[in-house]
């Protein structure tokens, strides 16, 4: 009988709140988590991942290495810290670029560097094979909801974007909804804020009418699943509504709310059932009570661990599942040609 190992998975997302990561044992269909932390980025850290996408090829190529290094350093503190033995590293990345139509998905934060600073064998690049095979490379968490989480009528992921997975004719759906902390983060940073919290400016604010028809007219909402978001979306279609808007920042705030609350409400509409609801989206209570308003599904907290490190635990399971030389992709949420085992080994 082979002997559980430990995988470390590594999540940092489009809302910049910090480094994630979460060190699991797992079985076919169950996980135990032995320890997960996360690492706050610093204003210098954040200033340069955010204005990652406006840098030159060699500036990027840089970033990274540098945010390789940097993600290894966090993890040797964090297995110092609780004493791990780990057999592998899963790293996510930070998402850059993420245009799959064109063919492209870009997450830095070099492997080959997490690797050498840490001494441990390191899976990386989970999402350019399926974008290759013709699938949108996101979402990559509905593998695990698949067989981590199966007893959820859905799964709802809060972050920088939201998005939900299901079961459907025996096949495992997912799609990004709409974009949720990646814009209420950039008012909140106005304030001198990382986020708002419990949507404490947003409830200074009245929502917009106007405003909000339009947001909710946009044509991404109209397409088919599968289908996803990056920041490029955000900054083309959200950002040049509410600043055209004329509304003050609390009534644009207390717009995009509702918008969001609303898209994510009306995806959950099936009666009797429960939806696992995970990521810092599920910290403010004025989103909550708005998704709450629309949605006709229980809304289950789980705990904190499960709150805000299940991104990081399904990746160390896509880690888990790549060294196997198993599937960790699915076609059916994608739509790539095919399920796919994606991921580059970093090998020592």
């Amino acid at each position: 009988m082979q002997t559980p190992q430990i995988f470390i998975g590594t999540m940092s997302g489009t809302s910049l709140d910090g480094l994630d990561l979460c060190a699991v044992e797992f079985t076919e269909t169950s996980f135990y988590i032995h320890a997960a932390e996360t690492f706050e980025f610093s204003a210098e850290w954040r200033n340069r991942l955010s204005n990652a996408f406006s840098a030159s090829g060699l500036e990027l190529q840089q970033l990274n290495v540098d945010y390789g290094i940097f993600c290894g350093e966090c993890i040797n503190a964090f297995i110092a810290k609780h004493k791990l033995n780990a057999a592998y590293i899963a790293s996510h990345g930070q998402t850059i670029f993420h245009t799959p139509h064109t063919g492209l998905t870009v997450q830095i934060g070099s492997g080959a560097h997490i690797a050498a600073t840490t001494g441990i064998s390191t899976v990386c690049d989970f999402r350019t094979l399926d974008v290759a095979m013709g699938g949108q490379g996101a979402p990559l968490v509905p593998i695990g909801d698949h067989y981590l989480f199966a007893h959820y009528d859905y799964c709802l992921n809060i972050g920088g974007f939201a998005n939900v997975s299901m079961q459907r004719n025996e096949q495992r759906i997912a799609w990004d909804v709409c974009a949720a902390n990646i814009v209420l983060n950039e008012y909140a940073h106005k304030y001198g804020c990382p986020y708002d919290e419990n949507g404490n400016f947003g409830r200074k604010g009245v929502c917009n009418q106007e405003l909000l028809l339009k947001l909710n007219q946009l044509p991404f909402y109209a397409q088919a699943a599968p289908k996803s978001l990056g920041r490029e979306w955000v900054e083309r279609e959200i950002m040049p509504l509410l600043q055209a808007s004329n509304c003050s920042d609390f009534d644009a705030m207390r717009t995009f709310y509702e918008h969001c609350g609303y898209q994510i409400g009306r995806t959950l509409t099936g009666k009797h059932t429960q939806t696992l609801c995970t990521g810092g989206g599920v910290c403010n209570s004025l989103l909550m009570e708005i998704i709450s308003q629309y949605a006709e599904t229980k809304l289950i907290i789980p705990s904190r661990e499960i709150i805000h490190f299940k991104e990081a635990l399904i990746f160390a399971y896509l880690g888990y599942l790549r060294v196997q030389h198993r599937a960790n992709c699915l076609a059916s949420v994608t739509g790539a040609a095919k399920n796919v085992c994606g991921g580059v080994i970093w090998e020592l």
